[in-house]
């Protein structure tokens, strides 16, 4: 497994660079003795946006994690924002979920349509396929490399009218949209109306699309994020201007009921709700949304 542990730590590397929250969030976290050091927090789940087009979207880039022994597990259909998810489990507990989505292109106006083929179509095999799986600073390498080029300024905005989801991809490309933070294996704040007032009271803005707290329908599956910071973005056409980047999850899975009787230190994962939820993830994804970003704290 050693192997992926290099390239989930290659992809968190610059994602943590870029996402300063993630930062804020840990130190505050070990001075408030939540954790004793940041390498104590589990991560729940990373996520990745992908275009639906020909050698691209999901059945390229699941390819990569297949490979390194990840399960490819429930489909989701988001229709108000064109989209299509899975998730996969992890060749072991040791490692994150996986969450890869993908815009439905053909869905859109012929016009945005038109705009991202245009980009795309340059794309004339499936970029996994080139890669040698075994080359691990390939594999890597992959998850920053400009697959297409960048858009133009005016292409972007054209996107961000009617999809807001295809102009953080036509940009950001495969760059790591999230990870997360599992609440519920921490000793202190390990529910998240404590952490999210935590957050809150240490400058976080969240995410408030559906409530702070976004909750399956059985009750056992609990979300947050926060919003994404605006980071300076240039594009093809040499206009310069702050656009949405990356963020933070928080996830809370609760016991299953038929494990309630168990004594706290024995639950482990299996006992826990596992799997997404439509509904919390279809608010998850707004994190990167204008309605977000332009709110006050």
């Amino acid at each position: 497994m050693e192997s992926l542990d290099f390239i989930l730590g290659g992809i968190m590397k610059p994602y943590l660079q870029r996402v300063a929250d993630v930062k804020i969030i840990t130190s505050n976290m070990v001075n408030n003795n939540l954790i004793n050091h940041e390498n104590e927090i589990q991560n729940d789940h990373i996520a990745f946006r992908t275009l639906k087009y020909n050698n691209l979207g999901i059945k390229s880039l699941e390819k990569i994690f297949l490979y390194f022994g990840y399960s490819k597990k429930d489909f989701f259909d988001f229709k108000s924002k064109k989209l299509n998810a899975y998730w996969y489990s992890p060749p072991s507990k040791k490692y994150p979920r996986i969450f890869i989505s993908e815009l439905r292109i053909r869905e859109l106006s012929p016009l945005n349509y038109n705009i991202i083929k245009k980009y795309l179509s340059k794309v004339t095999r499936d970029p996994v396929e080139d890669l040698d799986l075994n080359n691990l600073n390939e594999v890597v390498s992959f998850f920053q490399k400009p697959l297409w080029q960048l858009p133009t300024y005016k292409d972007y905005k054209k996107l961000l009218k009617e999809s807001e989801y295809s102009a953080w991809v036509i940009y950001n490309r495969y760059y790591l949209n999230h990870y997360t933070m599992s609440i519920h294996m921490l000793n202190k704040k390990n529910n998240l109306e404590e952490f999210n007032s935590f957050l809150e009271g240490i400058g976080i803005k969240l995410n408030s699309s559906g409530g702070k707290i976004k909750e399956s329908k059985d009750g056992l599956l609990r979300q947050s994020s926060t919003v994404s910071k605006l980071i300076p973005a240039t594009f093809s056409c040499g206009t310069t201007a702050n656009i949405p980047g990356s963020y933070v999850e928080f996830a809370e899975r609760l016991i299953l009921p038929q494990f309630k009787n168990i004594p706290k230190n024995k639950i482990t994962s299996i006992h826990r709700r596992e799997g997404f939820e439509a509904g919390n993830a279809d608010k998850i994804f707004e994190s990167t949304y204008t309605s977000q970003t332009r709110k006050k704290l």
